[in-house]
């Protein structure tokens, strides 16, 4: 009987000390925290070095979470969004949401150089149309998709980062013509998605004969599935380069922890997770440190990346074009 108090007391004791753990919140895109995503060993390896609670919330695809910070304000429970991209943060910035970080980056490996104080980058990669390796007469430009029979699942740039990352590589590769290319497109279309997962489902149900991915999209299938029947096609115009960053909300009452989330953010043990459950470019691992399968991905020969300032400056522009486009 007193063994059975003192662990009762015992048990107590430590609910106690974990309840009193402080609680960093992060929001980031629902496929980071499924089960399949970084969010569940990320939440283990912070936890291991924090003593503290990490909480990821899901809030719908990368744009929707700037969405949703500035829809909360200053009233937001977030600590750290993640999941933006260089196309959101001048809109990020802003809003007057976010803090500076404070903290110099080191060991980038980015093919671009980086000087952001509100945010910093955790993946990178580019942008493709992905297909079956056995699909005839894949495109090899918009040109060419847009003149074929080929169907395809797109999201939407209003609440997706790779819908936006869409709408600013038909810009940047066409400006005043990408009304013309959008409109070429609209037929071959067969849904707008408002996010990646459920147009990835759409395409592997069958649904489509190509969907809007990455170039890295195909190492999931090689990799996890042992299924070497995904491609990315490459087109001529160039692929757009996305960013994804994390940021710490000038609202928050775990300043540091914040800022300790990011400096884990880019080290190994944050990053070593990334190739193979983001499907991504780490931000910070040299290539050799990427997993096998990864060398056999496709490369752009022509990069594509408008700064934040240049993707704020046509991101209604391009919009505009693309609704008109698509609603005729």
């Amino acid at each position: 009987m007193k063994h059975t108090i003192i662990a009762a007391g015992l048990s107590v004791f430590a609910g106690a000390a974990f309840a009193q753990a402080p609680v960093l919140t992060v929001y980031t895109y629902d496929s980071f925290v499924s089960d399949w995503g970084p969010g569940p060993a990320i939440e283990e390896a912070f936890e291991a070095t924090c003593g503290c609670d990490l909480q990821f919330v899901g809030a719908g695809d990368g744009a929707a979470l700037l969405a949703r910070v500035r829809l909360e304000g200053e009233r937001s429970e977030a600590d750290v969004v993640l999941g933006l991209d260089t196309n959101l943060t001048a809109a990020a910035r802003d809003a007057g949401l976010f803090a500076p970080h404070g903290i110099t980056p080191e060991g980038l490996t980015l093919p671009v150089a980086w000087e952001d104080g509100e945010f910093l980058p955790f993946d990178w990669g580019y942008f493709a149309f992905v297909h079956r390796a056995d699909l005839d007469g894949v495109p090899g430009s918009f040109e060419e998709l847009a003149a074929s029979d080929l169907s395809i699942v797109i999201q939407d740039p209003r609440s997706s980062t790779p819908g936006l990352g869409l709408l600013m590589w038909v810009q940047a590769a066409y400006g005043a013509d990408a009304g013309a290319i959008w409109e070429g497109l609209s037929d071959n279309i067969v849904t707008v998605t408002p996010g990646w997962s459920e147009a990835y489902g759409l395409f592997l149900e069958g649904e489509a004969d190509m969907v809007l991915s990455y170039t890295t999209s195909p190492a999931y299938h090689l990799i996890a599935e042992e299924d070497a029947g995904f491609a990315a096609a490459g087109f001529d115009e160039g692929h757009y380069m996305q960013v994804e960053v994390a940021g710490m909300l000038a609202g928050t009452d775990q300043p540091e922890l914040a800022r300790d989330f990011l400096r884990f953010m880019l080290g190994e043990a944050f990053q070593n997770v990334i190739p193979t459950t983001n499907w991504m470019y780490p931000a910070a691992l040299p290539a050799e440190a990427l997993p096998d399968g990864f060398e056999t991905l496709l490369t752009p020969a022509r990069p594509i990346l408008l700064s934040p300032e240049e993707a704020a400056a046509v991101r209604d522009e391009a919009l505009a074009t693309w609704q008109a486009a698509l609603s005729r």
